[in-house]
């Protein structure tokens, strides 16, 4: 039997820190009105160079650092995200590339803001089935670049970011005890991101987005996700709970998917436990959606939050709707990581880029030399002879 462990953790946020006194220099709003309504203080956005991929890549990297294992090491690599650069290839693939990670799988996961428990889930049962050793699993966003900016009742609750974690099987009992996940397909123009197609057919139409924004910006009904978030952070601690055979007595402490201060509050409430059981951040990142809950972990670590045989839970909604909760064993003591190996510049990834570009010249130069490979081509020299 196999049980799937979290020893590796690492995050990053962008250096551009927007307040809410410079939202209110781009939308109606003020610092007061965003704060009471929603605990947030300031968010991160990302510049032009910090791609979703790049912010993937950099958590990723910091996790095996933190988890010792090699990129080579790695099985699976699975990115939770809305904000893919690109449909295909995958944000996960991307990863894979910068890394050298040569012997990994890799692909997306969309769920929206539940994608990480979705992607915890899958790596977790991954590894208990035996297909797997090591799974990087990535929650990273840029939600700045799909935003209405002139919506204030979005565009003020998004920030930039990713989080990382490194899940290791192993025969020791602990790791990831249980999990949970739901959806609702009927609330799904409660909470959406439609595609922005550019290059439409001549003769088809181009259908307005589920609640009339533009196509490519979020949109959201915040009355109804509220209650929505509020009533399924409490029905996913409870049954996770239930599930590891555990009771609330038992769980040291809750990472919830960062919203909204009022939804916790009001889920506290319900679950009768004090709020300060779930560790938050999102007076400091904003809704960084998937990434949410990897970056609020790796700061939770960082404040002493968690300690060796702690339970802990992991809990998320979002579109779809989608909502999801792991309750995990922490049996790791954080161990000191040295800055220059939390580096992107590290020789490993240097070479796995030098590798990379090789690779493509090498595919270049094969296409030169054999010339086209397709039906046309075959024929027109066929005809030649």
């Amino acid at each position: 039997m196999k049980y799937a462990h979290i020893v590796g953790w690492g995050h990053y946020l962008p250096e551009r820190i927007l307040t809410n006194d410079g939202m209110a220099s781009i939308v109606d709003t003020s610092n007061e009105w965003i704060y009471t309504r929603t605990g947030i203080k300031e968010r991160r956005i990302a510049n032009q160079q910090e791609t979703t991929a790049m912010m993937a890549f950099e958590a990723a990297a910091r996790a095996l650092a933190v988890a010792n294992v090699h990129p080579m090491q790695v099985d699976m690599i699975i990115v939770a995200t809305s904000t893919p650069a690109h449909m295909f290839p995958s944000t996960a693939s991307q990863v894979q590339d910068y890394l050298g990670a040569s012997r990994a799988s890799a692909f997306d996961l969309s769920a929206a803001c539940t994608g990480f428990v979705y992607a915890l889930s899958m790596a977790a049962n991954t590894i208990q089935a035996g297909a797997a050793q090591n799974v990087v699993v990535i929650g990273a966003e840029t939600m700045s670049r799909v935003l209405d900016w002139q919506d204030r009742g979005t565009c003020i609750l998004f920030g930039d970011g990713a989080g990382a974690v490194v899940l290791k099987g192993l025969s020791i009992p602990g790791g990831i005890l249980a999990s949970t996940l739901g959806s609702d397909g009927s609330g799904g123009d409660l909470l959406s991101l439609p595609v922005a197609y550019h290059s439409p057919l001549p003769f088809a139409a181009i259908e307005p987005s589920l609640n009339g924004h533009n196509r490519g910006t979020l949109s959201m009904n915040g009355r109804q996700v509220f209650r929505f978030a509020t009533r399924v952070i409490v029905d996913s601690v409870q049954e996770v709970v239930a599930k590891a055979g555990l009771t609330m007595a038992d769980v040291a402490l809750i990472v919830p998917h960062q919203a909204n201060v009022r939804i916790i509050e009001t889920a506290a409430k319900r679950l009768k436990v004090p709020e300060e059981v779930f560790y938050l951040n999102v007076d400091r990142a904003g809704n960084t959606s998937a990434a949410s809950i990897p970056i609020a972990l790796c700061e939770a670590v960082e404040a002493g939050r968690l300690k060796p045989d702690d339970n802990v839970i992991f809990v998320g909604f979002g579109g779809g709707l989608t909502w999801g909760a792991s309750l995990v064993k922490w049996d790791v003591t954080p161990p000191e990581v040295y800055i220059a190996e939390r580096n992107w510049r590290d020789p490993r990834y240097v070479w796995a880029r030098v590798k990379s570009r090789m690779r493509r010249f090498g595919r270049r130069l094969e296409g030169w030399l054999s010339g086209s490979p397709t039906p046309e081509a075959r024929l027109r020299k066929t005809d030649k002879r």
